[in-house]
């Protein structure tokens, strides 16, 4: 049996390679993809990585057609949403409470979530219902939001701005305000761009306090006009040059938490004043949500409506017309919140 997979690198140059789909191991499952949510880390290998090729996809919905001689836990039909790392479970960090640094993950056997076909250990699925596939596949971006917002550790009723209104930015809004956020902004910008605004809009329509759209004011102005002494938390989801941003409106003894990635060559790097950090007792925290964690509750989240899932999975595309839509995507010309692939 083979798979159809979706791979890629920069400037859009994709392939659909054929996969044989292995015997399975006594702990693996065979999971067929309904939904796969393209990533902010997609766009990234197919705009800037110029290396070897990368396989596509990781936030996936889908069925499982076969299990393993012993896998209990999963049977031929269920929906699962699938983790792309999970925690093994039985290494030294595992076992002392810290699964976060687990380095002996399970992963997607080289299977891209982009395709028809996935082999993972049956450890890495998690059983829903009542839910479409597509709204499904938020589930691991709203997990990595989760996590960064935990990482946040927001006071109650505390300030938070976050910087970048794609998907991620926008779920780490709504879960801060679930965690009990007493103000939460969003900075954007806005060039005319389709996808921009309609990103720029949803902020608006889950409730943030503020939307600022930092290429027509000033972010630091707009933030200490409204709180002069700086914001509790700063959440960086957009490229590592905001941090700039971020460590001007951060207020004293603030924590700046953040995620936003770039495989541009260079645009990783930026100057840090390390007196500055220290002297205002600014904490700096990444994060980075490998292992998976925190699917249930982020599932959970979906089904009972907290998270708006019909409003951030926006369009949909396939083998047949993904390279069109990632090419709209980088030029934002499509009211885009969120693709998602559906083989």
């Amino acid at each position: 049996m083979k798979t159809r997979s979706l791979f890629g690198r920069k400037y859009i140059d994709l392939q659909i390679r054929e996969l044989d789909i292995p015997q399975l191991l006594p702990d693996q499952v065979l999971v067929r993809v309904h939904a796969c949510g393209v990533c902010g880390t997609d766009l990234n290998f197919i705009r800037d990585w110029e290396d070897g090729f990368q396989g596509l996809g990781h936030e996936i919905a889908g069925e499982i057609i076969e299990t393993g001689s012993i896998v209990s836990t999963l049977k031929k039909g269920d929906k699962v949403v699938v983790e792309d790392c999970t925690m093994c479970g039985k290494c030294a960090d595992c076992k002392s409470g810290h699964p976060e640094f687990c380095r002996n993950m399970y992963n997607m056997n080289g299977f891209p979530g982009m395709g028809e076909y996935v082999v993972v250990n049956a450890a890495a699925c998690t059983v829903f219902d009542g839910l479409d596939y597509i709204h499904a596949a938020l589930t691991e971006p709203l997990a990595v939001a989760y996590n960064a917002v935990l990482t946040a550790d927001i006071p109650l009723g505390g300030s938070v701005v976050v910087l970048g209104p794609g998907a991620i930015g926008l779920l780490c809004a709504a879960a801060a305000r679930l965690r009990g956020a007493g103000h939460v902004a969003v900075v954007g910008r806005s060039d005319g761009n389709a996808e921009q605004q309609a990103r720029l809009k949803l902020a608006a329509e889950l409730g943030c306090d503020q939307v600022i759209v930092s290429s027509k004011e000033s972010i630091k102005d707009t933030v200490l006009k409204r709180f002069p002494n700086g914001v509790d938390r700063v959440i960086v989801t957009s490229p590592p040059k905001s941090m700039y941003d971020a460590f001007d409106i951060i207020r004293y003894g603030g924590e700046i938490i953040y995620l936003g990635l770039s495989f541009k060559k260079g645009d990783n790097i930026i100057d840090f004043d390390v007196n500055r950090a220290i002297f205002n007792k600014i904490t700096l925290k990444p994060s980075f949500a490998e292992p998976a964690i925190n699917f249930p509750a982020a599932l959970d989240l979906i089904k009972r409506g907290l998270i708006p899932a019909e409003l951030f999975q926006t369009h949909t595309c396939s083998f047949d017309d993904c390279h069109e839509f990632f090419e709209a995507l980088l030029k934002g010309t499509l009211p885009v919140v969120k693709l998602v692939f559906c083989p």
